[in-house]
């Protein structure tokens, strides 16, 4: 099955340069086929890519969401019949909406042994809420229809700049992980794993939260009850994918097969009819240490913000390190880590203040 990455963008955001990161850090190994389109702009340079013994097929026919779907089958099987390649990526032209080459792309799979996999769209963070306001619908579209959103130049713009096209963003596509921290301080691998629907942070707690002092219960199952906005709405996947943000939460309800051990817990002594719920977000905010470790402290001597049992996230520190924080059992630990897509933190607990807990949290 070849998989299908649909890289959009407008003019200048950097789709050019996030192929060729991608190619290198991800696709090394892979028989990629670029799908082009000379829609109205200057195409990719097809030197380096040719210089990785990668072959350009290039759909001249005018825009791909322009193009008669006959017309995009046709390309892309004689691309699977010449190529028969491991990965094809399509670049749309930076007016072309990703809904319509998404439309193309799912039309022809089952017929082409094809999978839609990732919708990225490449947004320059300088130019973001000008071109979000003189595109309108066009732009908007790329944002919307996305899965993840890439944010280019975050580094040479204030964090409040990116915090405020990050809030646009939202507005727009609650779903879509969002890329904000600069490229030379993540590997691809890290972007890709994001593309390729890894776990959230509220998930993973999720599950550690399940199986902390469970262990006993091995033959019981936890059951989880979510209310989430973050399901992607590709009709081909199968498995769920969410990111926290605002004043989102999951409810996690304590059966008697629960295995989460919260109704034995050793400090708060819950009982089996008790409701946990988790806040996090997901934010380039730069944080002080000062400020985590002391939301951290207040979690563990107080009960001011509900009860809190576990905390953890990753986070970009105002000495321009990155800030690891993990809470349990009333016990934290801070470390420096490496560069994360995006800062990432979530709270579980009973009885929590949402809004309180994102003023403690300075965001």
């Amino acid at each position: 099955m070849t998989k299908i990455d649909i890289i959009s963008g407008f003019l200048g955001a950097g789709k050019t340069t996030f192929i060729k990161k991608m190619l290198e850090d991800v696709f090394q190994g892979e028989k990629i086929v670029l799908i082009e389109n000379e829609f109205g702009e200057i195409g990719i340079d097809g030197g380096f890519l040719k210089d990785s013994g990668i072959e350009i097929s290039e759909l001249n026919s005018g825009c791909i969401c322009c193009s008669l779907v006959g017309d995009f089958g046709k390309n892309l099987r004689e691309v699977m019949e010449r190529f028969h390649p491991d990965r094809i990526l399509i670049e749309p032209s930076g007016v072309g909406k990703l809904s319509d080459v998404m439309k193309s792309v799912q039309e022809v799979e089952a017929e082409n042994e094809v999978k839609l996999n990732g919708r990225v769209t490449v947004v320059n963070t300088a130019k973001a809420t000008k071109q979000m306001k003189a595109f309108g619908e066009f732009f908007n579209n790329q944002i919307e229809y996305a899965t993840v959103i890439v944010l280019s130049r975050t580094q040479n713009v204030k964090p409040e700049q990116t915090e405020l096209v990050v809030k646009a963003i939202r507005e727009k596509n609650e779903k879509a992980a969002v890329i904000t921290t600069p490229w030379d301080e993540i590997d691809g691998k890290q972007i890709y794993k994001v593309i390729e629907q890894q776990k959230t942070l509220e998930e993973e707690l999720m599950e550690e939260h399940c199986n902390h002092q469970g262990h006993e219960h091995h033959e019981h199952e936890c059951h989880e009850h979510h209310e989430h906005h973050h399901e992607h709405d590709h009709e081909h996947e199968h498995h769920e994918h969410h990111h926290e943000h605002d004043h989102e939460h999951h409810h996690h309800e304590h059966g008697e097969n629960c295995t989460c051990g919260c109704h034995d817990h050793d400090h708060h002594h819950h009982h089996a009819d008790e409701i946990f719920t988790s806040w996090g977000r997901e934010t380039p905010h730069v944080f002080t240490k000062e400020t985590i470790e002391h939301a951290l402290q207040v979690f563990c001597d107080t009960q001011d913000y509900g009860t809190i049992l576990r905390a953890k996230g990753m986070v970009p520190g105002e000495d321009g390190t990155w800030i690891y924080f993990d809470m349990v059992d009333g016990e934290y630990e801070l470390r420096t880590g490496e560069a994360d897509y995006t800062g990432r933190l979530c709270v579980i607990g009973t009885d929590m203040e949402e809004e309180k807990l994102a003023e403690l949290f300075g965001i």
